[in-house]
């Protein structure tokens, strides 16, 4: 059975911590991901407050990588994300709560917005089978790339 996307090319949001894998560590995880955002068969889609919290971890430093090449990483945001509104607010039929704040915006903007949501956060892993019947499946890199 083939998988059904909401979009095409399917979307996907990218959370903090697989933006930073692929643009600043160089985690060989994400490369599938990369492939497919370059090749045009996945499409990253973000709000200017992803932008935003990216920009923040940034501006307050990486320990692993105190030297980050910060053009290469807003050069790649700008030629691969697609800045999307953000979405509507949550209706009142059983909303998706994250245990971590910071995370509910990529919760709420991926239920609206994408097909995919790709991330390691452990809080936001543990909503994917709630997920998975409103059209989203949420998945780490590795998990995503199995899937291709």
């Amino acid at each position: 059975m083939f998988p059904v996307f909401r979009f095409d090319p399917p979307r996907a949001v990218l959370d903090t911590n697989v933006v930073l894998d692929w643009l600043v560590f160089g985690n060989p995880a994400v490369l599938p991901i990369a492939q497919a955002l370059e090749s045009g068969r996945l499409q990253w889609v973000a709000t200017v407050a992803m932008r935003d919290e990216l920009a923040e971890v940034l501006r307050r430093g990486l320990p692993r990588q105190p030297q980050v090449d910060l053009d290469r990483v807003w050069l790649t945001w700008s030629a691969c994300a697609h800045i999307k509104d953000d979405p509507p607010a949550p209706g009142l039929d059983a909303p998706l709560r994250c245990t971590d704040r910071d995370d509910q915006k990529f919760i709420d903007f991926a239920l609206h917005g994408a097909d995919w949501l790709l991330t390691r956060d452990r809080a936001v892993l543990r909503l994917s089978r709630r997920a998975r019947p409103r059209g989203l499946q949420i998945l780490t890199p590795e998990a995503w790339s199995a899937l291709q």
